[in-house]
């Protein structure tokens, strides 16, 4: 009998390159061409419209130009949310392991308690 392990190792691996899109695989890099000045103004508009509660396009913008406490701060909205996968999405890209790590532990918790049951 294979070791329940083993198949969760290589059903993960045969997945991985599977991930849909807009789950935790995108690119981290800012737009090339943005100057340091048009990257501010952009941020300050992000700021104004993630203030006013427009988190989604406040988002996009910060993914455009690579702003990290952006980010961060828009995992923290998600956090509030209970949308933890959301939320390691931003810190992710945020470079944020710090906010990331607690969510790997919760997710490394589950498959871990899904193992423990299978083998019961």
């Amino acid at each position: 009998m294979r070791d329940k392990k083993a198949d969760v190792k290589e059903l993960i691996s045969e997945k991985q390159n599977t991930v849909p899109e807009g789950f935790i695989k995108v690119t981290d890099n800012p737009v090339a061409g943005l100057t340091s000045e048009q990257k501010a103004i952009l941020n300050r508009k992000a700021n104004i419209m993630f203030n006013n509660g427009n988190i989604e396009d406040a988002r996009r913008i910060y993914i455009t130009t690579g702003y990290s406490d952006g980010l961060t701060r828009i995992g923290d909205h998600y956090m509030d949310k209970n949308q933890s996968l959301k939320a390691l999405k931003q810190y992710t890209l945020a470079h944020n392991s710090r906010k990331a790590e607690p969510i790997y532990k919760d997710i490394a918790s589950v498959i871990s308690a899904l193992l423990k049951n299978e083998n019961n």
